[in-house]
């Protein structure tokens, strides 16, 4: 029987086949390592030869440059869209919130809410229009702030926002919020039912969505050579689910996930959940397989250049890469397996720009000294070269000089800072204030594109307009964690589509706007219904005496908002019957009756 990796490897290879005009914003590169010369990169060496023994190399030492990857992926990189289609940010997001996954979700919350429904308060079957409704609202709220859901539909000068009750009105909103579910509640039952055998599904309450969103990235996109694999903290303290508690982070309680994304856009191409131990076939422990995991070369193809960070980095997992036809590289700490054990290493009296390398077989273990220990791992690059980077480095008088140093090939433009400018200043400011001097110091080749293809452009991020993950159900979190990816990689998919046109891409703020008001439109206008206006208070009889009086005889428990500002109050008038404040400081019984005509 086949596997569900190779079910779902048909499955987008079949998919894709179906969208023939494709568009591409680049040809793959076409470089040689098919040649016998090449042959020793491809083989693990000795593990020994790199513990103990032996010397660190420095910059005045040569280097060969390593055999290049042929890049061969199995589809052409970048969007799998037709040319022709005109695509709105509705459409883009439709593409990950499939009509179909959006229908489920429907059904298993009207399950859910029906659960809830009473007789004062029954459950009104929910939409899908009605659920267009409710993202459009949450996308909002990702764009406005508010301290409470509830001050999106206050009224008064303050607050008084028109968009919240055209779409949906706040009962409406809030009622959807507690009865959202992903998965039907028959399925919940029936795996609560394993709990503790090996059948239990952790994420069972996430799978529908879960899934749907892991395939509808692989479908609509194909990364470019250059990939990065990190870990993204979804910050959460839900009562329940596959928690972590993450030491030295900002947030420290949260969920895991490893995402492996194009590493000059930033799309996220696959993901997956961490669920606090991992089943993977490698038996290398969790770094290792979760790489393995992600790096499915009969879904991307093979030459691709992988970026990632000293939680996966090891020499054995570089080699195996190697072997499947993937090149690496990454940052490490120095008490990995495998790490080489050398003397002359450097030290804090090193100067910035200082270099230590050492090549075993296809392996680079570089040792550079910047404002602290930069240690890195490559299948790609050379161990130096005349690339440099400008730093302020303090000199022998105490100043601080703006000097070129020389950076490995991985990590140069990205943490470079601008260029200082030539300031005129009197001969004895110059003596006081020592400005920048231009100086050459090396940097390896390897920390140049290292610091390109980590982190990405800052606009491929969610950043302020993330949505609100404010919920104690941890199923619920994931619901909005997967909008956000879905946005954000809409947004990616308009910028392409935009750049092949030749047509300026919009914003994320403005894309985020656009599909706002596109799921309102798509929405339902039932579900925007006000209240009906209170009527107005029935004229006092003639000739009536308007006196103030208490409500009830008890001035805490008789209390009852007031006409005019709102606040509690214990009076009302006896003519009109309305309650309103009389007291020193706010009195609201005189202004209300003035305003009245009263």
């Amino acid at each position: 029987m086949p596997t569900f990796q190779e079910k779902r490897v048909k499955c987008i290879e079949r998919e894709s086949d179906e969208s023939l005009d494709e568009i591409s914003d680049e040809e793959s590169h076409v470089s040689s390592i098919d040649s016998e010369a090449d042959a020793p990169f491809l083989q693990g060496g000795d593990n020994g030869d790199l513990l103990e023994g032996g010397r660190w190399n420095d910059a005045d030492d040569p280097d060969i440059t390593p055999p290049q990857p042929t890049f061969r992926p199995t589809r052409t990189p970048g969007p799998q869209l037709r040319r022709r289609a005109t695509y709105t940010a509705l459409r883009l997001f439709q593409l990950f919130f499939t009509n179909s996954t959006l229908q489920t979700i429907v059904q298993n919350t009207n399950d859910l809410g029906s659960t809830q429904s009473t007789a004062s308060d029954p459950w009104i079957d929910l939409t899908l229009q009605d659920m267009f409704s409710f993202m459009s609202l949450v996308v909002y709220m990702g764009l406005v702030k508010c301290s409470a859901l509830t001050d999106y539909w206050r009224g008064g000068e303050l607050y008084g926002l028109p968009f919240p009750r055209r779409v949906m009105t706040c009962a409406r909103f809030l009622r959807i919020c507690r009865a959202l579910r992903l998965s039907s509640p028959a399925a919940d039952a029936a795996n609560e039912q394993k709990r503790g055998t090996v059948a239990f599904d952790p994420l069972c309450k996430i799978k529908p969505l879960y899934q749907g969103m892991r395939d509808a990235c692989i479908r609509n996109y194909h990364p470019r050579q250059e990939i990065a694999i990190e870990e993204q903290i979804v910050s959460s303290k839900a009562h329940f689910g596959p928690k972590q508690y993450i030491k030295k982070k900002p947030f420290r309680w949260g969920f895991k996930l490893f995402v492996l994304a194009d590493s000059r856009s930033r799309f996220t191409w696959d993901f997956f959940v961490y669920q606090g131990k991992f089943q993977g076939n490698g038996g290398q422990g969790l770094r290792y397989d979760s790489v393995m995991e992600l790096i499915d070369t009969r879904l991307l193809g093979t030459g691709y250049k992988l970026f990632v960070d000293h939680f996966f980095t090891s020499p054995t997992l570089f080699r195996d890469l190697l072997q499947r036809g993937i090149w690496a590289c990454g940052t490490f700490h120095t008490n990995i397996v495998g790490f080489p054990k050398m003397k002359n290493s450097l030290d804090s009296k090193s100067p910035r720009g200082s270099i230590r390398w050492i090549r075993r077989d296809s392996l680079l273990f570089i040792h550079w000294r910047d404002a602290r220990n930069v240690f890195m791992c490559s299948t790609i690059h050379t161990a130096h070269a005349e690339d440099t980077v400008q730093r302020r480095v303090k000199c022998e008088d105490g100043h601080r000089l703006l000097k070129d140093v020389s950076v490995p090939p991985a990590a140069k433009d990205v943490s470079a800072p601008p260029a200082a400018k030539d300031v005129s200043a009197p001969p004895a400011a110059k003596d006081v204030s020592a400005p920048p001097a231009a100086k050459d110091v090396s940097a390896p080749p390897a920390v140049k594109e290292y610091r390109l293809c980590v982190g990405g452009p800052s606009n491929a991020q969610p950043g302020p307009y993330k949505v609100p993950h404010g919920t104690q159900k941890w199923y619920q979190m994931f619901f909005y964690q997967f909008m956000d990816i879905a946005i954000v990689n809409a947004f990616l998919l308009h910028k392409d589509v935009a750049k092949s046109r030749g047509e300026p891409p919009l914003h994320q703020k403005a894309f985020r706007e656009n599909l706002a008001e596109e799921l309102a439109a798509a929405g339902s206008p039932s579900t925007a219904r006000l209240a009906p206006p209170l009527p107005p208070p029935h004229p006092p009889p003639s000739g009536a005496h308007h006196r103030p009086v208490h409500i009830k005889g008890h001035s805490t428990s008789g209390r009852l908002k007031c006409k005019h500002c709102h606040a509690k109050t214990p009076v009302k008038c006896s003519s009109c019957d309305v309650p309103l404040c009389f007291r020193p400081g706010r009195d609201c019984y005189n202004e209300w009756h003035v305003a009245q005509g009263l």
